[in-house]
């Protein structure tokens, strides 16, 4: 055995898989493998070579840095690093002084413990990201940032170049483009693709995940895009969306170098699949709420405005008077700055203002002459015959107040419940000057329409006696053109 080597003897413990003397500059005098094994993975570990050369720049510089530490103090220190051979090798070494002009690295390798700790906290990753996707989905995200969202997740945690999601559309059965990430190329938005057509038509008609390590001997599958070629992707994985059943879409990941598809990787793909089609279906069933709200809104306003026309035509109005005089109602109330998810109520409740009168006894309602104390009392009952009918429907009740209020007066001399000033609903009271405003400008069999200018006087005169003084003074700009208000 050479000085060297003696050296070596007197300093190496049994437990050590890899021991290299090196001098001050980091260059290797000489190196022992305790596993043989270790030293045909390990070609570039010889002597004359520095260690520096051989490690990651990220590790050259911390051996550096612990290098200088020994050569200072003489204390010896902890060095973990890696050596790239066919795979990596990890290793936990510690650092000292062997003689005034000698180092001496003697490391243990920990692969087996260093790829259980990555596999660890590769998880805790992506069970975080899982649980951001999860709260995102809970929390109504809009689907195009959702999907965006977890395309990004996909090719930060699973280390690939590019991600898409494609969506089956169900009135045309193609799948087009719907999201991506990685991708050079900006065209690939125009994606369509029939069902068997390509690899992601295979993944969706099939309902299989299909992998393919090398795309290049599969160029043909992509024709679809020809600038598909261009983006240079090597290996390709493509999992369907499917919820409840029913296919959705495909996820599809695409890298510019080869991929290893091991268990945990496929796992977490199949999770992050499941939870876009999860995010996809909560779309589709919002968006189709929606559309059937809408549906079953403009029905419902479809059925008031059939009630109206029936109304205008037994008072013998003219077609479309109780629409006009809504808008009219609806266009004070913006201008008064109501909020607008109070419109809808406001238009409906002026529209059924006096759907109580249904229930008035023709020889009353068309009396050509004055009505008598009796018959006035029938007549005032039309507010609460309003009530009674509209009450049991449920979206039209925050539309009652008009029905039962409009003919309370802001002094308390109104009907039917005597209220005054600002105990009457502010729908009600912008509702009233509007109706009388209409009423006195419209023709009537017992008398002539008034002009505009006489109906604003009047109008003006009865304010803080019939009317709410600020919504008249709004109104009266309103009927002149000063006033401006926007209906949506």
């Amino acid at each position: 055995m050479t000085g060297t080597s003696s050296k070596l003897g007197g300093i190496l413990q049994a437990f050590a898989d890899l021991t290299i003397l090196l001098d001050f500059d980091g260059s290797v005098l000489e190196c022992r493998f305790d596993n043989p094994h270790l030293q045909d993975q390990l070609p570039g570990v010889a002597p004359n070579r520095r260690i520096q050369e051989i490690l990651s720049p990220e590790d050259s510089q911390n051996f550096e840095y612990q290098l200088s530490r020994v050569k200072e103090s003489g204390e010896i220190v902890s060095l973990e690093f890696f050596l790239s051979s066919p795979e990596e090798r990890w290793f936990d070494a510690r650092i000292g002084l062997c003689s005034d002009a000698e180092i001496m690295l003697v490391a243990r390798e920990i692969t087996s413990h260093k790829r259980t700790e990555n596999r660890l906290q590769q998880q805790v990753r992506q069970l975080a990201a899982l649980r951001s996707i999860d709260l995102a989905i809970a929390s109504g995200l809009d689907l195009k940032l959702l999907l965006s969202m977890l395309l990004d997740q996909v090719t930060n945690l699973l280390k690939v170049d590019a991600a898409s999601i494609l969506l089956l559309s169900p009135e045309t059965n193609l799948l087009t483009f719907s999201s991506g990430t990685g991708f050079h190329a900006k065209n690939l938005q125009q994606t369509r693709l029939k069902l068997g057509e390509g690899i992601a038509g295979k993944v969706a008609m099939e309902r299989k995940p299909i992998s393919m390590s090398d795309l290049r001997s599969h160029a043909l599958r992509f024709s679809h895009s020809p600038q598909f070629v261009e983006e240079r992707f090597v290996a390709y994985y493509g999992l369907p969306l499917v919820a409840k059943g029913k296919t959705l879409g495909v996820l599809e990941v695409f890298n510019r170098t080869p991929l290893r598809f091991d268990p945990d990787w496929v796992e977490f793909m199949g999770i992050i699949a499941g939870q876009a089609a999860i995010a996809i279906d909560n779309a589709i069933l919002w968006k189709d709420l929606q559309r059937s709200n809408v549906e079953l809104g403009l029905a419902y306003d479809a059925t008031i405005e059939g009630w109206s026309k029936t109304l205008d035509l037994r008072d013998k109005e003219s077609e479309g008077h109780t629409r006009k005089l809504a808008d009219m109602t609806v266009r004070l109330a913006l201008l008064m700055g109501m909020e607008k998810d109070s419109i809808i109520h406001i238009r409906r409740g002026a529209i059924l203002h006096d759907i109580g009168k249904v229930a008035i006894p023709d020889e009353i309602l068309f009396k050509p002459a004055p009505l008598t104390e009796e018959e006035w009392q029938i007549m005032r009952e039309h507010p609460s015959i309003a009530v009674k009918l509209l009450s049991p429907i449920t979206y039209l009740v925050p539309a009652l107040e008009i029905p039962r209020w409009h003919h309370e007066r802001w002094d308390g001399s109104g009907y039917p419940d005597r209220l005054s000033g600002e105990q009457i609903p502010f729908s009600a009271r912008l509702f009233t000057v509007a109706d009388v405003y209409d009423a006195l400008t419209s023709e009537r069999p017992y008398r002539s329409a008034w002009s505009k200018a006489d109906a604003i006087q009047y109008i003006e005169s009865q304010s803080g006696k019939c009317f709410d003084p600020r919504v008249v003074l709004e109104f009266v700009k309103l009927v002149r053109g000063n006033g401006h208000a926007v209906v949506h």
